[in-house]
């Protein structure tokens, strides 16, 4: 997919993006991950949408809108990456944070490896589970979307966010694994969705 039709399909999401963000860099490097998303899926079951269009919105879109409203941020991790969302897109629009993506499933492991390699980027990748981690692991933000067992990865990245855990999942689900350290910011609801939100809680 040519890169002036993934800005049009992510315009939605990306209106609160940064004046000065480099988006020729950005789509060209959205348009090679994409390449690399149909490419694998075909054999490794990356994700369940499998329409180039609905991966722009979906997994391109929706992380990018989380990017945009992350804040002050030097450290993230990204819990349950899976094939990379929200991460890779937030390392995109945010190459000043140092983003480390957190996936155990070895297949999306290497197809993390992949993407980054291809695409150049400083993002680290911790290929087995984040309790495996040194307690003096800490981030200013974690970021969770689509986690299996939601609550106890939302126990464990309580211990790990200094700043913030930012949870993209909708707007009626509670949280009541998330610290009472943390303190439930507005719901934003995601752009073409009707239930789908962007969640962040905020150390208190």
């Amino acid at each position: 997919m040519k890169s002036d039709q993934i800005a049009a399909l992510l315009s939605p999401y990306t209106a609160t993006a940064p004046a000065d963000t480099d988006w020729p860099r950005i789509l060209t490097q959205l348009s090679a991950y994409l390449d690399l998303i149909l490419k694998w899926n075909a054999r490794v079951n990356l994700t369940a949408i499998r329409t180039p269009e609905e991966i722009v919105r979906r997994h391109f879109g929706e992380s990018l809108f989380a990017a945009s409203h992350l804040g002050p941020c030097a450290a993230l991790l990204d819990f349950g990456s899976g094939a990379g969302f929200p991460g890779l897109p937030l390392q995109l629009l945010r190459p000043d944070v140092l983003v480390t993506l957190a996936e155990s499933r070895a297949r999306k492991a290497a197809f993390l490896h992949e993407v980054v390699r291809t695409l150049n980027l400083p993002t680290e990748i911790w290929s087995t589970r984040v309790e495996s981690m040194p307690a003096s692991r800490q981030f200013d933000a974690v970021t969770l979307r689509a986690v299996d067992n939601m609550d106890a990865a939302l126990q464990e990245a309580s211990h790990r966010a200094t700043r913030q855990l930012v949870v993209l999942g909708t707007t009626s689900a509670q949280y009541p694994a998330i610290s009472k350290d943390f303190e439930p910011q507005s719901p934003m609801p995601l752009p073409n969705s009707t239930e789908s939100a962007l969640l962040i809680f905020r150390r208190r």
